[in-house]
């Protein structure tokens, strides 16, 4: 197990009795979530990246270095009638 599974496990709670349904439910979905990486892999790595994401990437890269933020999640959930 890794360090973020082993941190939100000894952050959460001694034992898994004294655990929330929700602190249960994102420790069992760290563990699966690594382990799946760890036995299969990134099925991207290697792939060659398009040269409009990278460049893409790299503008955002250079916009959060220079302090910009996107745009907040609650309004992307209001702004696409998700709510």
């Amino acid at each position: 197990m890794n360090m973020k599974a082993t941190n939100l496990m000894e952050d959460s709670v001694d034992t898994v009795a004294q655990m929330t349904r929700q602190e249960l439910r994102e420790m069992i979905e760290t563990i699966v979530e690594e382990k799946l990486l760890e036995l299969l892999g990134d099925p991207n790595e290697g792939l060659p990246i398009h040269k409009t994401v990278r460049e893409r990437l790299l503008r955002q890269k250079e916009a959060i270095a220079g302090g910009e933020r996107g745009e907040p999640f609650e309004e992307v959930i209001r702004r696409l009638g998700l709510e």
